[in-house]
């Protein structure tokens, strides 16, 4: 199916009932969709994110196997750091096993960091590395992590990506390895997005509070993987757009739909004194994946997900590495 014809398969919400009480919306118009694939031409995949050790991975995947939920990438947000050489290969062994994309978050990063900037009102330095040792800590995170054998990292910091990019081109870390942009620090507009790709970015979160016009504009520049929360947790925007789905697909594809959690406290960095929150929000998430797929299959938009399984961005756009 061509970008343009799913675009006008798809049934809007409400649609037939509206339409017929004179308050139809107006055309889609064809020029809006993403002329973007995936790798085998998929326009979307799935993401369970602050997926935080072993235990909650076994919830996610059991829930994942009892709801039906397809599975492209689990997510972690604590870090590197926070997990132990067997509980990071306990997750590559039970991710590899589905075919499913592990990514763990590089640290440290500025909100934990002892610079007092980030607690003022001004938020300054935000969630960046802040100095040299931060820098190094992240690539220290970075080569234990691939040497265990996890293909995906997470960084939230332009430096630590562009020095993880320069890594990957010289070996240090795997060339298969792909690097992932946090939504704590993602792009608002097509220009920023286009330097995160060229930096070394395969997948970039998107704030969930952008418009289908950003989605479109950055479209016209950039067909890098674009991920974005469907409900994001509350530090976020606490933003639920399950009914935009098809929408989001149709203007922002290769899209990762990020199934996230509102009115949930944090549980960043993860330890067992978060434990039965951390269970019971993973499992949830899986189930409001269960509900976003139902959404876009009774809109008659569940085509065009990309193969289980796959994971590489295709060919992007990227800066010299050259001294």
């Amino acid at each position: 199916m061509t970008p343009d014809a799913s675009a006008t398969a798809a049934r809007r919400p409400g649609e037939q009932a509206l339409t017929s009480l004179g308050l139809g919306a107006p055309a889609l118009d064809p020029a809006d969709t993403s002329s973007h694939t995936f790798p085998g031409d998929g326009r979307w995949r799935t993401e369970i994110p602050s997926c935080e050790g072993p235990e909650a991975l076994a919830v996610v995947l059991k829930e994942a196997s009892r709801l039906d939920v397809p599975i492209h990438r689990i997510s972690q947000g604590s870090g590197v750091w926070m997990l132990t050489d067997a509980e990071i290969t306990e997750m590559v062994e039970a991710t590899g096993e589905r075919d499913i994309e592990l990514c763990l978050f590089t640290g440290p990063r500025g909100t934990w960091d002892i610079g007092g900037s980030t607690r003022t009102d001004s938020r300054g330095g935000g969630l960046r590395a802040r100095g040299h040792d931060a820098v190094a800590g992240c690539v220290e995170d970075a080569v234990r992590a691939t040497e265990l054998g996890v293909k995906c990292l997470l960084v939230a910091d332009e430096g630590v990506l562009w020095t993880l990019h320069r890594a990957r081109a010289a070996g240090i870390i795997p060339a298969d390895t792909t690097l992932k942009v946090s939504a704590l620090i993602g792009p608002v507009n097509p220009a920023a997005f286009a330097v995160y790709e060229r930096l070394g970015a395969d997948s970039i979160n998107v704030p969930s509070d952008l418009t289908l016009d950003h989605l479109t504009e950055i479209r016209r520049v950039s067909g890098a993987p674009m991920d974005m929360y469907i409900e994001a947790p509350d530090d976020l925007g606490g933003y639920v757009r399950m009914y935009e789905v098809a929408e989001l697909i149709r203007r922002g594809a290769p899209l990762y739909l990020k199934f996230g959690l509102s009115k949930a406290p944090g549980i960043y960095p993860y330890g067992h004194h978060l434990r039965e929150l951390t269970l019971s929000t993973a499992k949830e998430r899986v189930r409001r994946g269960r509900l976003a797929l139902d959404l876009l299959a009774r809109h008659g938009a569940d085509g065009d997900m990309a193969p289980l399984g796959s994971r590489l961005p295709g060919t992007l756009q990227r800066f010299e590495t050259s001294a």
